[in-house]
């Protein structure tokens, strides 16, 4: 996958995150999805595709990445 565009990004954090020091998201106008850590903006971020990201939520839905 070709490194997205990133310019315009619009970054989100979850509402469950009071200080702000945790992972930030945005949706691509390619369809991709953009995962960046907060306290590190310098890094790269993750860019996962449509289906990546929908698979990811399903299985963290589904209680998948839970502590066993």
């Amino acid at each position: 996958m070709p490194t997205p565009n990133l310019s315009n990004a619009r970054w989100f954090t979850a509402s469950a995150s009071d200080n702000k020091n945790c992972v930030e998201v945005a949706f691509l106008d390619d369809g991709s999805v953009a995962l960046r850590d907060s306290k590190d903006r310098s890094k790269p971020p993750h860019v996962f595709t449509s289906h990546e990201w929908a698979c990811f939520l399903d299985g963290a839905r589904k209680g998948e990445f839970d502590p066993r």
